[in-house]
């Protein structure tokens, strides 16, 4: 059988991922190190420079847009949440340390997601869209986080039981919010559908015989950033979407595409309910717990809190969530690397057609620079998908 990969590539695999190895075991004590900093010297100067930022922006524009009619009124929903003045720093203190923290990651992601990828020729990126790219999910991000600042820390200004009032519906949204996955990722890359013809007609087949209903199938141009092929559903039920990027289309076969989604089908045929209601119930937890901390900040007055729902406690709040994903992640990817077994299998009995799944995983593999043998560790530490020479070998078990 030919192997998997020559050995000029297997070089260049192996050059590509060592770096990111490297991360994977250093990037947590950096994370550590990195919130020991916050917490012990830049909490207070931090705070101090947010609020003299609110503070020159009230009286620079606050007249204008508390008396403007659309402004006015956010601005009043805004204090009648917080109760008192104050919103303004807690959304700069926020903001301030998100960009700290992204400043400090600029060199080392500007290397890993620019630099290393167009070396091992894995980017189509110019300068000016990775720029473009990075600055949309900053945005996205800042808008995340300041709603997060202002539910949660306003809420549990406001009510004793917040993390229950904030909990119900974020859970609930959580049991749903897969729906809305086909139009998330038209943020970041153009969509149209796929052409009427035999590639389209297989599929639209396979899902009957499947009995998977779907709104369409469409094309993502992830070349323009990306030379990696893909394949994915998106959403669930009425907008239920299969998606596959310009790279798949160029770089497989049309019996191999229909194993890569036969592949995707399986994961539709997951029990998801039973991960979703479990990921909700965790969402309630980690806000209880997160309660109790500023709860005990608030009882030892570390960084000046005197009160739960100090903005302050952000650091800690974040050490913590990024404590509990790092111990849950050797678990989470266990869990996840079975569900993609169990969807290789699934593929290849709605395909019977071994020899276009292994086609597939060995054009996928050397076209996304897979390595065959990552180290154990690495797997452990929590992989969402086993090592490519593992899947290979099952194709060929009994």
């Amino acid at each position: 059988m030919e192997p998997l990969f020559t050995p000029e590539q297997l070089a260049d695999i192996h050059a590509y991922h060592q770096p990111y190895y490297i991360r994977a075991a250093v990037e947590p004590l950096v994370r550590l190190a990195l919130s020991a900093l916050l917490l012990a010297v830049l909490v207070r100067p931090v705070y101090r420079g947010a609020g003299a930022a609110a503070a020159a922006l009230e009286r620079r524009f606050g007249g204008a847009l508390r008396t403007a009619p659309v402004s006015r009124a956010f601005f009043s929903a805004m204090d009648r949440l917080w109760g008192e003045p104050g919103w303004g720093t807690a959304i700069f203190f926020a903001l301030f340390i998100d960009l700290a923290t992204q400043l400090l990651y600029a060199p080392a992601n500007v290397y890993f997601f620019y630099v290393l990828e167009h070396r091992h020729g894995l980017s189509n990126d110019t300068p000016a869209t990775f720029a473009w790219t990075w600055f949309k999910g900053s945005l996205v991000g800042a808008i995340a986080l300041t709603a997060l600042v202002v539910g949660l820390y306003g809420l549990a200004r406001r009510v004793r039981r917040w993390w229950l009032v904030l909990g119900v519906p974020v859970a609930l949204l959580m049991l749903v919010a897969s729906a809305l996955d086909p139009y998330r990722a038209r943020l970041y890359f153009d969509q149209t559908p796929l052409r009427e013809g035999p590639l389209r007609s297989r599929i639209t087949a396979l899902m009957r015989k499947a009995d998977i209903p779907f709104s369409d199938v469409v094309v993502e141009k992830t070349s323009v950033s990306s030379k990696r092929i893909q394949a994915y559903f998106a959403g669930q039920g009425p907008t239920r979407t299969i998606v596959l990027n310009d790279v798949i289309l160029r770089e497989l076969a049309e019996d191999e595409i229909l194993a890569a989604v036969a592949h995707e089908a399986g994961h539709v045929n997951e029990a998801r309910w039973p991960g979703r209601i479990a990921s909700s119930l965790a969402v309630l937890a980690l806000l209880f717990l997160i309660d109790q901390a500023l709860r005990l900040s608030a009882r030892r007055g570390w960084w000046g809190v005197q009160r739960a729902g100090d903005i302050r406690t952000l650091p800690l709040v974040s050490l913590g969530v990024f404590l509990l994903i790092t111990l849950a992640a050797p678990v989470s990817g266990a869990l996840s690397r079975e569900r993609e077994r169990e969807a290789d299998r699934y593929g290849l009995n709605l395909t019977g057609d071994p020899g276009a799944f292994r086609r597939m995983l060995v054009k996928a593999a050397r076209v996304n620079k897979m390595d065959p043998e990552p180290p154990r560790w690495v797997v452990l530490k929590g992989m969402s998908h086993p090592p490519i020479g593992e899947r290979l070998a099952a194709l060929d078990a009994p």
